[in-house]
C-alpha cells in the first residue's frame, strides 16, 4: 500500500523544542507495521514531509532510495516486534545509520494517535538528539545468536515430552521417576525404549541399568512393576518419538552452529584455552552443546577471553553471554551502564530529596538471565560468589541476594571483556579475612565518631 507524500505541520502549532538547536539535521523517523511502513524526514522550515510504503523487499528497497533523495543519513525506527528486522538490515546494507529505539522511550502524552503522528514524533525526537539507540550485537554475532536462540526454543518444546513420558508411567505406576533422578538419562531412555518395545518384565528391565546408577536392581524392579495400561503405553510411545524428534533438531542445530563459528571472523588470539578446573569437569547438563571445548576455543578466539572459567559460568552460559552482549564494551561506558542494562541494577526515582521508588526494572534481557543463572549456581559454592550470596541472604531476602550477586558477577565480565584479562579466582579465606578487617575498621571509625573507642576482647 502506498501513499503519496505530503507535507504537514510540526507536533504542535507552537513548537515544543523552540530554542533547542537540532543535533541530526538529516534525519528521518519511521513507524512500522505490519503491512505499512510510514517514512517521516524533514521538509523546509517546520514542515514535515511523509510518505507510506508497503513492506515488500522492493518496498524496503524503495524506503532506501526515497531517504537518499532527500538527503538523509540517520534514520529513527521503533523495535515493533520482528517487523523492524528486515527495513532495518535493508537500511544499514545501503549505508545508512540506524537506530532502534524501545518503545518505553517514545511515550507520548495522551490525544490522537495514528501512524503518521507517531513517525513525525520519532523524527522530532531524533532531529534534536532526543533518543538513544538500543543495544544490537555485530552482525556476524547475531546470526550466532539467532540460532542460539533457537536452539533453546528447541530444548523448551522438548520439555512438554519427557512430563507426558513421565505423567504416563505414574498413571501405571511405573514409579521409574522415584527410582532414577533423570528418566531421560542413559539408564532411563533404555527402559523406556524397552517398554515401547514390549517388555513388561521388571527385573529384565532393571537389568538394563548402568553400572554407574546408585540404585541396586532389585529396588528398580520394585518400581518397574505396573499395570500396563494400553492407553498409556500408547502416550509414552508418542511422547518417545516426538523426544527423538526435538533431539536430533537439537543435534542439526548444534552442526549448523559449530558451522557458523567457523565462519565467524576472529577477533583477537589469545592463545589455547586452560584446562577447566575438576568441578567444572564433573558438572553435566544434558541439555548443553555436545562439543564444548570446541565452543570454548572459538568463544576465546572471538572475545579475547575464557568467560567459562568464571564462577557460576559454562560453556552453555559463557555462550549466551558473548551472543547476547558482543565483544565490544566500548557501548557500555561503565559498570554500571552495563548492569543497569542487564536490569541487575535498582532503577532510583526521586522527587524532592524523597526516593519513591528504588527497584529493579521487569526485562526480558536474556543476559540478564544467565547472570542471574549463574547467581543461582554458586549458591553453596566455595568460591567468592558463594560467600558473598550467603552474607548477603542473611540480611536480604533470597531474590535481593540472587540479584546482587549477579550483579557483581557481571562487573567482573564487563572487566574481562573490557581489559581483555583472564578471570582469576581468589581465595575464600583471604576474601572473608579482608572483608573482617574492612568491617573492624568501618566499627572503630563509626565508634570514634560517636566518642567510644573500640577495643578487642
Amino acid at each position: 500500500m502506498k501513499r503519496r507524500g505530503r507535507r504537514t505541520k510540526g507536533m504542535e502549532e507552537a513548537h515544543p523544542f523552540a530554542g533547542m538547536s537540532q543535533v541530526n539535521e538529516y534525519a528521518a523517523g519511521v513507524d512500522i507495521g505490519a503491512e505499512e511502513i510510514v517514512v517521516c524526514v524533514a521538509g523546509d522550515g517546520n514542515m514535515q514531509i511523509v510518505k507510506a510504503f508497503g513492506n515488500y523487499t522492493v518496498d524496503l528497497q524503495n524506503i532506501g532510495k526515497w531517504l537518499r533523495e532527500h538527503q538523509v543519513k540517520t534514520v529513527a525506527m521503533e523495535s515493533t516486534g520482528v517487523y523492524w528486522i528486515p527495513l532495518f538490515e535493508e537500511l544499514e546494507r545501503q549505508g545508512f545509520k540506524c537506530l532502534l529505539i524501545s518503545s518505553r522511550s517514545l511515550r507520548r502524552a495522551p490525544g490522537r494517535k495514528s501512524d503518521i503522528q507517531d513517525a513525525q514524533w520519532i523524527q522530532t525526537l531524533h532531529s534534536y538528539g532526543l533518543l538513544e539507540s538500543s543495544f544490537r550485537p555485530s552482525g556476524e554475532l547475531v546470526a550466532l545468536r539467532t540460532l542460539l536462540r533457537h536452539r533453546n526454543q528447541l530444548v523448551e518444546h522438548r520439555s512438554p515430552h519427557i512430563q507426558h513420558m513421565q505423567k504416563a508411567l505414574l498413571q501405571m505406576n511405573v514409579q521409574l521417576s522415584q527410582a532414577l533422578s533423570d528418566i531421560t538419562g542413559e539408564t532411563g531412555l533404555r527402559i523406556i525404549r524397552a517398554i515401547v518395545a514390549g517388555e513388561r518384565e521388571p527385573q529384565t528391565l532393571a537389568a538394563m541399568r548402568d553400572r554407574n546408577c546408585k540404585k541396586s536392581a532389585e529396588e528398580i524392579g520394585q518400581a518397574l512393576t505396573g499395570t500396563w495400561r494400553a492407553e498409556h503405553l500408547f502416550i509414552v510411545q508418542q511422547s518417545l518419538e516426538m523426544y527423538d524428534f526435538y533431539t536430533k533438531q537439537v543435534e542439526e542445530c548444534d552442526a549448523e552452529i559449530d558451522r557458523m563459528y567457523a565462519l565467524t571472523r576472529p577477533n583477537w588470539e589469545g592463545g589455547e584455552v586452560k584446562t577447566l578446573p575438576q568441578k567444572k569437569r564433573n558438572s553435566h547438563s544434558k541439555n548443553a552443546p555436545q562439543k564444548q571445548a570446541e565452543i570454548r576455543k572459538h568463544l576465546k578466539r572471538i572475545s579475547g577471553v575464557d568467560l567459562s572459567v568464571v564462577d557460576g559460568f559454562g560453556v552453555s552460559l559463557a555462550q549466551t553471554v558473548i551472543m547476547e552482549v558482543g565483544t565490544d564494551m566500548s557501548k557500555f561506558p561503565s559498570e554500571k551502564h552495563f548492569c543497569s542494562w542487564l536490569g541487575l541494577a535498582p532503577k532510583h526515582e526521586i522527587s524532592g530529596a524523597k526516593v519513591l521508588k528504588n527497584k529493579t526494572l521487569k526485562t526480558k534481557n536474556r543476559a540478564g538471565q544467565a547472570f542471574r543463572m549463574a547467581a543461582q549456581s554458586v549458591k553453596q559454592a566455595d568460591c567468592v560468589f558463594g560467600s558473598l550470596y550467603r552474607r548477603l541472604k542473611s540480611r536480604l531476602d533470597k531474590a535481593q541476594a540472587t540479584v546482587a550477586t549477579a550483579h557483581a558477577i557481571a562487573r567482573v565480565v564487563y572487566r574481562m571483556l573490557k581489559y581483555k584479562v583472564e578471570y582469576e579466582a581468589i581465595n575464600v579465606k583471604e576474601y572473608e579475612a579482608k572483608y573482617k578487617e574492612q568491617q573492624i575498621k568501618y566499627m572503630k571509625k563509626k565508634a570514634q565518631k560517636l566518642g567510644f573507642q573500640l577495643i578487642p576482647a
